[in-house]
């Protein structure tokens, strides 16, 4: 009779433990970026906000969702298309809340992890502080970021979300801009017929005219932009005529120094193609326009960079030859990618 006693006193307590167990959420599941042997190591320090499905799929919520702007009109997703590498088809200069307009273009959004600072004119030093310029910037996004906050606590759905991704718990300005720099660190693109073609992937290969734009483009634009990221992340002046309109001195609006007059972030030539206008405030409509700019259009200035002053001399053949190249650099597994796609948010 004891022994059935104890018997019956280890069943409970056996079902009483599973019962306890089961009752405790799961934590965020880890997800581990796979990233291509030909790039450098990242510069984003994913150890400090490891990457977890729940904290990607919460940062795509908010990347798509308009309600972080002051009138609920413009989402991060609104200027940044993805048909576009992230930047915005056909519009010169960024977009914002009431119909209006920044003073710069919108800049291509991948490869961000190998970036150590961010913007046409470095302003922002860190992928997890970016967010905050086009949400508090009034020609954007125009929100109070204490206003968006109290916005995200108030909404139920966004409270599990958090819950979810970082723990239970009040949401912060911290975890809104985690969540979104995880999603911003999958938005890698590594996957073009150049990629293909240097990883020597089996029935790749440039064609004829590629190949001799790829020569031309190590010849007269590699140094700039350097393989793998076709950037080398530096800021110079590339002998744009100064826009009176925009009033737009460049990195000298950062760091005060002269030197750095009209000195402006060298882009990313990955997808080229595919995000057009062109240049820090989207002067060029076609890519034919920036290679006649570089060949017979360099303005001269005090801060002209040594490697554009004299010009960069294409011949037209050239010219299609360097754009048969650019062809090769966009990556269609990224335009494509529904994991990167607009979600519709339910309000």
């Amino acid at each position: 009779m004891i022994r059935y006693g104890i018997y019956i006193a280890c069943c409970f307590l056996l079902v009483w433990s599973c019962r306890k167990t089961a009752s405790v959420p799961p934590g965020p599941q880890s997800y581990t970026l796979t990233l291509p042997p030909h790039f450098p190591a990242p510069v984003y320090d994913m150890s400090q906000n490891p990457l977890t499905k729940e904290g990607i799929a919460l940062g795509r919520m908010l990347f798509f969702d308009p309600r972080l702007s002051r009138d609920s009109t413009i989402s991060c997703g609104f200027c940044h298309q993805q048909f576009a590498a992230f930047a915005h088809f056909d519009h010169p200069l960024s977009h914002g809340i009431e119909n209006r307009t920044g003073f710069r273009s919108v800049p291509s959004l991948f490869n961000l992890i190998w970036q150590k600072d961010f913007m046409w004119d470095g302003g922002v030093n860190h992928l997890e502080v970016q967010p905050l310029t086009p949400i508090t910037d009034p020609n954007e996004m125009g929100e109070d970021i204490g206003t968006l906050i109290k916005r995200l606590n108030a909404d139920p759905k966004y409270r599990a979300r958090f819950d979810g991704a970082f723990g239970a718990g009040e949401i912060t300005t911290q975890k809104l801009f985690r969540a979104l720099a995880q999603f911003m660190a999958t938005m890698n693109s590594f996957h073009s017929k150049y990629d293909s073609a240097v990883q020597k992937m089996p029935g790749v290969a440039f064609t004829a005219e590629e190949a001799k734009g790829y020569t031309i483009f190590q010849q007269k634009c590699a140094s700039c932009h350097k393989e793998p990221l076709f950037t080398d992340g530096s800021y110079r002046n590339n002998g744009l005529p100064y826009n009176p309109s925009l009033h737009d001195a460049g990195r000298m609006r950062i760091t005060g120094n002269t030197s750095d007059y009209l000195k402006f972030r060298v882009p990313s030539l990955r997808n080229i193609l595919k995000s057009p206008p062109y240049m820090h405030d989207g002067r060029f409509y076609d890519i034919f326009n920036v290679f006649e700019h570089y060949s017979e259009g360099i303005e001269q200035t005090p801060t002209i960079d040594p490697l554009v002053k004299s010009g960069i001399p294409l011949a037209d053949d050239e010219k299609r030859a360097l754009y048969f190249f650019l062809n090769t650099l966009t990556d269609p597994t990224f335009l494509q990618s529904k994991e990167l796609s607009e979600i519709r948010i339910d309000n």
